[in-house]
């Protein structure tokens, strides 16, 4: 399946194997990984080749419907062991776990092979629908901004369709033509720069790059009027947990007095918990600080603190636009 957006295809399915669009490897060629095994989708998960926490979703699915493959009659018992794998690979992204939930669940009813390739389909292609939705209903509220400011990847690169933050900025310039993008770099890994900015200049759609410490004076500036954010988990009270950042930036709009507004489908809200503190925050290698693309930027045994994620307050948080509907604070309803 192609995205919505320039052809960009992240993932596939492909006669019973996985393509994945390798994005430790953008903006400098496009590369695509040839997975047969669920051990390799792991791999490209670990090593961020697949990122974005709808995207997540989506791989983890396939990666099952990978290993249920077979004619030795465990399949339940494969499925069970793929999940177990895949789950250890990222922990914060609800979108993960939630597939694997619904993969699990439905080989434990007695699913074939046949039928959780047609089920990993099935939550790529509702992605796909989600994201479109997003779009649709997050363009309202962008109607009249000139500028938006977003961070990390929320489009093609990161779900199943046009994107969720990234879905509301693309359904907007659609509408007129207009908007404008002012992508954080989104540092250690440069999400923003890399992926982001990759996409917005496929698309045609006007993208000035800052670096993260840029943001406040870009709003003290006046010079964006919204921002845009996605979501790897939201708790029950609509806490956020996104990019590393984010929260910052909702405290710098805040006192913009700017609008902060969440994207992510409902598979990214995980009403099991009440709030962010039940949230596991992703830690990883500390060489992702201490240099990047191969060079290095600090002393070797520098201390380093790298948490993947934050968590942003729901009482920080304008709304939240999912395929539903756009849920405002105290967020005592989820239904749309």
């Amino acid at each position: 399946m192609e995205n919505e957006s320039r052809g960009i295809r992240a993932i596939a399915w492909d006669e019973g194997k996985v393509v994945i669009l390798d994005q430790t490897r953008l903006p400098s060629e496009e590369v695509y990984l040839v997975c047969t095994r669920v051990e390799e989708v792991a791999e490209a998960i670990r090593r961020l080749a697949i990122r974005g926490a709808p995207l997540l979703g989506i791989a983890a699915a396939y990666g099952v419907a990978l290993a249920a493959r077979g004619s030795d009659g465990g399949l339940r018992g494969r499925v069970r062991a793929a999940a177990e794998l895949l789950r250890a690979t990222r922990p914060t992204a609800r979108n993960l776990f939630w597939a694997l939930e619904l993969m699990v669940e439905r080989a434990e009813a007695g699913a074939t092979a046949e039928d959780l390739r047609a089920e990993a389909r099935r939550i790529h292609e509702e992605d796909a629908a989600a994201c479109r939705a997003i779009g649709e209903r997050g363009a309202e509220l962008l109607r009249g901004v000139e500028c938006v400011l977003t961070i990390c990847n929320t489009g093609s690169l990161a779900t199943g369709g046009i994107g969720t933050a990234l879905g509301m900025i693309r359904a907007a310039h659609a509408r007129d033509g207009r908007l404008r993008v002012i992508a954080c770099e989104t540092r250690p890994l440069l999400q923003g720069a890399r992926l982001t900015m990759w996409e917005l200049t496929r698309d045609g759609i006007p993208a000035t790059l800052i670096t993260d410490n840029m943001a406040g004076e870009v709003m003290r500036r006046g010079m964006v009027q919204a921002v845009v954010a996605g979501a790897d988990r939201i708790a029950r009270n609509g806490d956020v947990a996104n990019k590393i950042g984010t929260y910052g930036l909702s405290v710098l709009a805040r006192h913009h007095e700017i609008p902060f507004y969440v994207a992510a489908p409902m598979s990214t809200v995980d009403l099991d918990i009440p709030d962010g503190s039940h949230i596991r925050i992703e830690e990883r290698n500390p060489e992702e600080v201490r240099g990047f693309g191969g060079a290095r930027t600090a002393p070797a045994g520098a201390a380093v603190f790298n948490p993947a994620f934050d968590v942003t307050p729901g009482s920080m948080v304008t709304a939240i636009v999912t395929e539903r509907g756009v849920v405002r604070p105290p967020y005592g309803s989820w239904g749309g």
